[in-house]
């Protein structure tokens, strides 16, 4: 067992999924890319990263950058496209950070998005409204 596997994470609020799918949005053509934070098991807040660097192919988070917080639990990030599977860079980033992490596609609404383990299998999140 991992260390990412203690604690689950079910769920994410609606208000911060409609804030991941319009700021991504926005940085169409570029990719978006956050930080989450869980609050009892739901994804709650969003945590912008200093120094991020958003581009049409990838956005590089400078994790070192994030403060030590244990309730970040992954990270959201945009795809310029409608694939929401991740990438190779992808899985290597979803394996050294976090439990939790979910892609979001074009057209960027309710039913475009997926959440990731840490290993890049897909898992289900309620979406708390």
């Amino acid at each position: 067992m991992s260390i990412f596997d203690k604690k689950k994470v079910s769920g994410i609020t609606e208000k911060v999924l409609r804030m991941v799918l319009e700021a991504s949005k926005d940085a169409y053509p570029n990719e978006f890319a956050a930080g989450m934070r869980e609050i009892d098991g739901i994804i709650s807040e969003l945590i912008m990263v200093p120094g991020t660097v958003s581009g049409p192919r990838s956005a590089l988070l400078r994790l070192n950058n994030l403060p030590i917080d244990y309730s970040m639990v992954g990270v959201v990030h945009s795809h310029p496209s409608p694939n929401i599977h991740p990438s190779s860079n992808d899985l290597n980033m979803f394996g050294r950070y976090g439990r939790v992490h979910i892609i979001v596609g074009i057209p960027y609404d309710m039913n475009s998005w997926q959440a990731y383990d840490y290993q890049g299998k897909e898992i289900e999140l309620s979406i708390i409204r």
